[in-house]
């Protein structure tokens, strides 16, 4: 049997450090990890951090040359979609189907026989926003599944909700998923 495979979707958090060690972690527990960045997630962890903790190249571009079909081949081959961290801006894209990306022409072209999970991470306020909350309720309608959040000390000073799901509690879920 072959490994599942996982589709690690980073973006432009400070808590996308932890997506490093929520990658280190399933290539260990023995899945394939393939992941991309988005262009803030560029901004706070290097693509050879990834590629040098997956074994495989880091996806950035939708328009790479010979890649041009990647939006639709890795959704298809992944046994699970994971958005980690995932933003304020990326839900509320995904929300509104904007296509311009590879992370958003990813997720419109799946169909949702493959599960597709988000981890949000962002400041309080900006997760408490009517967008953001409106986002993620549609997100679930549509058969995503929203981690919870965890409560804490933010990046910004501030105390509350908004913190990604720490990497040793979603490797735990993705046991569980494919047990």
């Amino acid at each position: 049997m072959s490994k599942p495979e996982i589709l690690l979707i980073v973006s432009g958090s400070i808590a996308a450090y932890k997506a490093a060690a929520l990658a280190s972690q399933l290539v260990q527990d023995g899945y394939a990890v393939q992941t991309v960045l988005t262009a803030g997630g560029r901004h706070f962890v290097g693509e050879a951090t990834l590629e040098g903790l997956t074994g495989r190249p880091v996806l950035t571009d939708l328009f790479e040359s010979g890649r041009a079909m990647d939006h639709i081949s890795l959704v298809e081959a992944a046994d699970l979609v994971l958005v980690y961290p995932a933003t304020a801006n990326t839900i509320t894209r995904l929300r509104a189907g904007l296509a311009d990306d590879l992370p958003g022409c990813l997720f419109l072209a799946n169909n949702f026989h493959k599960p597709w999970w988000i981890a949000p991470a962002m400041n309080s306020n900006m997760f408490a926003h009517p967008a953001v909350a409106e986002a993620i309720e549609a997100l679930e309608q549509w058969g995503c599944r929203v981690l919870p959040s965890g409560e804490g000390r933010l990046a910004c000073g501030a105390t509350g909700p908004g913190r990604v799901a720490e990497p040793e509690e979603v490797a735990t879920l993705i046991a569980e998923a494919f047990a």
